[in-house]
């Protein structure tokens, strides 16, 4: 999916290998995937998927703070016990930092928080994340792509996955994992 915008090239998804770590323009990649930036979280639709991605069996960090304007002022952070940061925790910022689709930490689990009732879509996620996700390639990666949607193998357009609560949606690419993941963690 190309994206069009002021930032021009600097919104188009990520053709390189993983990791792919948070992207900087969160707010822009939001807009891009045709979602709505809030001055703070909204919980009339609350909603938690869980995305893994597999490199040869080696699992892919999902990023904190994807959806989330991690530099503002209104978003707080606290490191947690392994070392890692999560971003949220908002009462109000002065602008518009964070969208309803957006991680807080880097779990897998995405976040749909919004004002009213309305799924969003693994596509959605990927273009904030600004990775490529076609049904061929993820990132660099193109040929052996396969997906699952609670440990059943998915044959459509994965851009198209609702992200429904406790979804879990699994990527394999290249040699699989000993075990695909089919439930959401608790």
């Amino acid at each position: 999916m190309l994206v069009s915008s002021a930032f021009g090239a600097a919104l188009q998804p990520r053709t390189t290998k993983a990791p792919w770590p948070r992207s900087g323009d969160a707010l822009a990649l939001s807009r891009a995937a045709g979602l709505t930036p809030r001055r703070h979280e909204f919980f009339a639709y609350h909603v938690h998927a869980h995305l893994d991605v597999f490199v040869n069996a080696r699992g892919v960090r999902v990023p904190s703070g994807i959806g989330i304007n991690i530099s503002d002022p209104g978003v707080k952070s606290v490191r947690l016990p392994d070392g890692t940061v999560a971003y949220g925790y908002i009462k109000q910022c002065r602008n518009a930092c964070i969208s309803p689709l957006h991680t807080h930490d880097d779990s897998g689990i995405i976040h749909t928080e919004s004002q009213m009732y309305r799924p969003n879509r693994l596509g959605e996620f990927f273009t904030e994340w600004r990775v490529r996700l076609s049904k061929t390639c993820v990132g660099a990666y193109c040929g052996n792509v396969k997906f699952y949607v609670d440990g059943k193998r998915y044959s459509g357009d994965p851009r198209a996955i609702t992200l429904t609560n406790l979804k879990d949606i699994v990527i394999v690419i290249g040699r699989p994992p000993a075990v695909i993941p089919s439930k959401f963690p608790q």
